[in-house]
């Protein structure tokens, strides 16, 4: 076996442990209520661009299997570059913001969202596109207006689980993962919910598998910002 096949064959297999590296099934997209994010113990900090929208913000697009794992951190030779996304920044601050501390424009999170999850769907999405599928996505679910009109406000109020749930299923035809925090109250609050999309970026699926995280009572705290 002469040095060259060697070379070519290694090459070969570093192709495909990359491949299936970058390899998914399907998305999560998240969006969160930042009242929920700023009511907990450790608060929040508003952006330096001032206090976002009483709007529904996005956490990320988030690639997964259908097993319910997920691949992270994919490629670290493909980091973060906001000059890829410069068009995209002022709509960004609005529909994605960030309600980390210390306060920031939002970069830090950004790049932590591209550099997570991002590069493990490069091989479809680049930077630009990535974000941009999010923005859009964004566009076309507007789960505040959903809710509010169904009576289902940010108020402080408390809502049934169920209610909420068939309230975005009936607007998008498909159905959401509901995700709770503990207010600072302790209450069980609506704080993230997760739609599915396809391996595309662009088009809402039934979700093949839900998450497992914070779970929600029968009657969960909306709370205002």
């Amino acid at each position: 076996m002469d040095n060259t096949f060697l070379i070519k064959l290694l090459l070969l297999q570093c192709v495909f442990v990359l491949s299936k590296a970058q390899d998914f099934d399907f998305f999560y997209f998240v969006q969160q209520w930042p009242g929920s994010y700023c009511d907990t113990k450790q608060s929040c900090c508003y952006p330096t661009t001032g206090k976002p929208a009483a709007e529904f913000g996005i956490h990320g697009l988030w690639p997964n299997y259908k097993d319910g794992t997920y691949p992270s951190n994919c490629d670290p030779n493909n980091s973060y570059d906001q000059s890829k996304i410069s068009d995209l920044i002022s709509q960004m601050q609005n529909d994605w913001p960030t309600l980390a501390c210390p306060s920031s424009s939002g970069s830090t999170f950004w790049s932590h969202e591209w550099d997570k999850h991002g590069t493990c769907a490069e091989s479809i999405l680049d930077q630009h596109s990535y974000f941009k599928s999010a923005l859009n996505l964004k566009s076309q679910i507007d789960l505040l207006q959903i809710l509010q009109s169904a009576g289902i406000n940010p108020d402080g109020g408390s809502y049934s689980l169920s209610s909420i749930k068939s309230t975005i299923q009936s607007a998008t035809g498909y159905t959401p993962w509901i995700e709770c925090n503990s207010g600072g109250d302790g209450n069980k609050q609506l704080y993230q919910i997760y739609m599915c999309v396809d391996s595309s970026g662009s088009n809402l699926i039934e979700c093949p598998v839900f998450p497992n995280g914070r779970q929600c009572g029968s009657s969960i705290e909306f709370p205002s910002f």
